[in-house]
């Protein structure tokens, strides 16, 4: 069988094959972990919710002071032009805005600009159908809006997790429920109102869809949500770009409802589905 063409990345301004594309060891990145980043799904050669993806990079950007070095247009032909090279069905582009190399290994110089491909696995039908099981750890993100390269405290609690037979950890701080690392949280109440956390969260884009959806099948809204509010829900999920819904049926030592994913939750899954296939055209 032929070998899997080579994937290219861009950085330096430039496109560069994927095993040649290197950062200097005095990046503020690898020196102090400083940086932002964003990161979209891409279907049939469209990236979908390209806008919104690149409202929030820019907008992390600034939350952290770094000069996005590509004006915005000029941005998102550089991306039409990695998804054409690299001519993957299904994958997902990293955009990574680090605080470039630093004299004195502190303070920032020119931010680099890297963006990167690669193909994007998502939920199984198996993980959707019998869910997933969370942790919680009481952590609040710095600058919880922007989308920075720090996931120290999130991989740190990796064996935490595996070892409770859990699947992730949702933050919380002093009882008020926050994020999951990589994704959003929502809880379903018993009179069926979807309801997600609001302070120091990542406004999430799959997040904002669902908040955004024309003719939601339920009531979905922001707010202050508890430990023991969640413990209580009737159904919980997480959203991200890779996850997309994904049932959740327990957190720490509570099962949620009846274990099983629920037909709030599932309903939305179907709506976001929906308003992709819309996305793509």
């Amino acid at each position: 069988m032929p070998a899997n063409p080579p994937l290219y990345a861009y950085i330096h301004g430039q496109f560069t094959p994927l095993d040649q594309a290197f950062l200097h060891i005095s990046d503020l990145a690898i020196q102090r972990g400083y940086g932002v980043f964003d990161f979209f799904k891409v279907h049939a050669g469209e990236p979908l919710f390209l806008n919104a993806y690149l409202d929030r990079f820019y907008r992390s950007a600034q939350l952290l002071e770094l000069a996005v070095p590509l004006e915005r247009a000029a941005l998102a032909g550089v991306i039409e032009q990695l998804i054409q090279r690299n001519n993957l069905p299904l994958s997902g582009i990293k955009m990574v805005l680090t605080g470039g190399y630093s004299a004195n290994g502190y303070e920032p110089g020119v931010p680099n600009l890297l963006l990167t491909e690669q193909p994007l696995a998502l939920p199984t039908p198996e993980q959707v159908a019998t869910g997933i099981k969370l942790i919680t750890h009481d952590y609040v993100r710095e600058v919880p809006p922007a989308k920075t390269i720090n996931y120290a405290t999130g991989i740190r609690l990796l064996k935490q997790i595996k070892a409770k037979g859990a699947d992730d950890v949702l933050y919380h701080h002093q009882g008020v429920v926050t994020e999951a690392p990589r994704a959003n949280f929502f809880i379903v109440k018993h009179d069926n109102t979807v309801l997600t956390p609001d302070t120091d969260v990542l406004a999430g884009i799959t997040r904002h869809n669902l908040l955004a959806l024309s003719a939601p099948p339920f009531r979905i809204a922001e707010g202050r949500v508890t430990l023991a509010e969640m413990y209580q829900a009737k159904e919980a999920f997480l959203t991200s770009t890779t996850k997309r819904v994904l049932p959740v049926v327990q957190i720490d030592d509570f099962v949620l409802g009846t274990g099983r994913p629920g037909p709030v939750t599932l309903a939305l899954l179907q709506a976001l589905l929906d308003l992709e296939a819309q996305e793509q055209g």
